[in-house]
């Protein structure tokens, strides 16, 4: 396997600036997550890696070698796109083998390369099945052992499983986690949901209209999210966003002091997430419960404060409430985010 490198890339499609300067290194072997809202340009990045769109200026180099004016089929990239994209009348080993096979590959390393995939993703009984005979987790498998089996220098994901429902993609992103440890192989995915980047990645890139808002590691985001955009982005449910005021010593809700703040004066906001607020009698947040949500092991109540402010705490599944039912939230300080009137995260 090899580096990945992007060196100062642009892409603009006439006036329309959609990529404006992006610079990243993916290690060998490293899983990295490009997230961010539709339209952001993650999905543009990711083409422009396998050659599908042309860069407007920068470059993208592989183990070193730039390779952005090669074709796609010469860059040693393999790419799971969200559509299958099956050939309906070959069987799963016929499509399987089909790109190799095209390549002039002999038969027996066709051969060899098919059984290794297909033993890797647990399609063995599946091989002289059509596309129409399989469910859509079994598809998107033989869509990855298609990838698999041209043995390339990076793979490439492009929001593989949007396609599936709920349970299925669960299923599915472990089964990629599993895929990726095991061929210790470069891996660039691209998604719009947060919980697949945050489960899957080693490190995260936070696209936002064509710039890169943070790079880190799923826990880095979580814990010290550099603004406001990051911070709503990761993290189910979201995190929560008040007015506050900071005296330049503590920030205060209201009559309520709930954290030390940096240096700034006046207008500030403050970033709690659900999960961490508290049951608390004595707590910062005082409101009237809209809805209750009781998912069994877990619950979510979201509150209305008296200056119509909204919050919504994720609490364990004995609490027990009704719309109307008065309640008082806390959180400890050190969990808060405070940024600034430029949505700069400031402590």
């Amino acid at each position: 396997m090899a580096t990945l490198e992007l060196v100062d890339v642009h892409k603009s499609f006439g006036s329309t600036h959609v990529i404006k300067g992006m610079n990243l290194l993916v290690n060998d072997g490293e899983l990295v997550v490009f997230v961010g809202p539709s339209g952001c340009g993650k999905s543009t990045m990711l083409r422009m890696i396998a050659g599908l769109e042309n860069l407007s200026s920068g470059q993208i180099r592989i183990g070193g070698e730039r390779i952005d004016h090669e074709p796609p089929a010469n860059r040693g990239i393999a790419m799971v796109f969200q559509s299958y994209a099956l050939y309906p009348h070959k069987d799963v080993r016929g499509n399987l083998g089909f790109a190799l096979k095209h390549a002039k590959v002999p038969q027996a390393k066709i051969d060899e390369r098919v059984n290794i995939a297909a033993d890797i993703l647990g399609l063995d009984e599946l091989m002289e099945r059509k596309p129409r005979e399989l469910s859509g987790g079994q598809r998107q498998r033989v869509a990855i052992g298609r990838a698999i089996v041209r043995e390339p220098k990076v793979f490439l994901f492009d929001e593989p499983l949007s396609n599936l429902d709920a349970a299925l993609r669960v299923h599915m992103r472990v089964e990629i986690l599993k895929l990726h440890q095991r061929l210790k192989s470069t891996l660039v995915y691209v998604t719009h949901d947060q919980v697949e980047a945050m489960t899957l990645a080693d490190r995260i890139v936070v696209f936002r209209a064509g710039e890169v808002e943070q790079i880190g590691t799923p826990l880095e985001l979580y814990r010290t999210p550099a603004n406001r955009f990051v911070a709503g982005f990761i993290g189910s449910p979201a995190m929560n966003f008040i007015r506050a005021h900071s005296d330049g010593q503590s920030v205060s809700v209201g009559d309520a002091q709930v954290c030390q703040a940096a240096s700034d004066i006046g207008d500030v906001t403050l970033g709690v997430r659900p999960e961490h607020l508290t049951i608390d009698p004595a707590g910062a947040f005082t409101g009237t419960v809209q809805v209750f949500e009781h998912l069994g092991g877990e619950s979510f109540v979201h509150l209305l404060m008296s200056d119509g402010q909204t919050l919504v705490a994720k609490l364990d599944g004995e609490h027990q409430f009704t719309p109307g039912q008065s309640c008082q939230l806390g959180v400890t300080p050190s969990r808060c985010h405070v940024f600034d009137q430029q949505d700069q995260r400031i402590s």
